[in-house]
């Protein structure tokens, strides 16, 4: 692995003039040179093209039209990619900091994954806090089985690694992407750092259960089911204690 890798920065966007700007400049504005930035948008029409195309000198690939869905554009935008790594900063996400790239990779030497925490922002872009799940010290693919503890946009992955998103999933293919490469990698870094910014989404209900039921059929794949059964007994208990002393912190 060369001493400064290139990194793909991949955005997805539909529809999002809102936030498109704010992303691309996350990523435009870090001190680090060594950035492809690809840009894949599924033909909009609010506006988002004429602002993504404000900095298409800036861009390495800018592709407008219409797609199959969010899993299908990142595969699009994944097949475009030459980097050495690739990271994915969807629209309405943020790299955490200028320096953020840099300091990743000055982190370890040749990781074969580098991970951190994430910090979760409203929309009126406040800060939330921390994520509920905080990335573990040391991750593997074991590591997703009570939650997926590392968000998808802090989680940089050796390209080498990668395979195309799997479509048969509409909400949880990340989870399943991300464990396939960690299947396949020996030396996977925690950065000890905030490395990215998320933008809390307004999923309705119904998508959200859907995506709920996605993950456990994931996870019962690696996993197999009743392990994952118990282990989303732990996850549900979790989940009642943190509202229960969050309640409580609000009293």
């Amino acid at each position: 692995m060369t001493r400064n890798p290139k990194l793909s920065v991949i955005t997805i966007v539909y529809n999002n003039a809102v936030d498109i700007e704010r992303t691309m400049l996350s990523v435009l504005n870090q001190t680090y040179a060594n950035i492809e930035y690809i840009v894949i948008d599924g033909a909009s029409n609010d506006g988002t093209s004429d602002i993504i195309n404000k900095y298409k000198d800036r861009l390495a690939v800018f592709v407008s039209e219409q797609d199959q869905g969010i899993y299908d554009a990142m595969n699009k935008g994944l097949k475009l990619a030459t980097g050495d790594y690739v990271l994915f900063m969807n629209s309405g996400d943020e790299i955490y900091a200028p320096d953020t790239v840099k300091d990743v990779f000055a982190s370890a030497p040749s990781g074969d994954i580098y991970y951190g925490e994430t910090e979760m922002y409203d929309a009126n872009w406040k800060s939330l806090g921390q994520r509920r799940h905080r990335a573990p010290e040391h991750f593997d693919w074991h590591s997703f089985k009570f939650g997926m503890n590392i968000s998808h946009q802090a989680i940089y992955i050796k390209r080498s690694l990668t395979e195309p998103y799997d479509l048969q999933y509409k909400y949880s293919s990340d989870i399943d992407w991300i464990i396939k490469a960690a299947k396949k990698s020996s030396n996977i870094v925690n950065t000890h750092m905030y490395v990215a910014k998320y933008l809390v989404g307004g999923m309705s209900k119904q998508k959200h259960l859907a995506s709920l039921k996605e993950r456990f059929r994931i996870l019962s794949h690696y996993y197999g089911f009743i392990p994952n059964v118990v282990n989303h007994i732990f996850i549900a208990l979790n989940l009642a204690q943190y509202f229960l002393r969050h309640r409580r912190t609000n009293d």
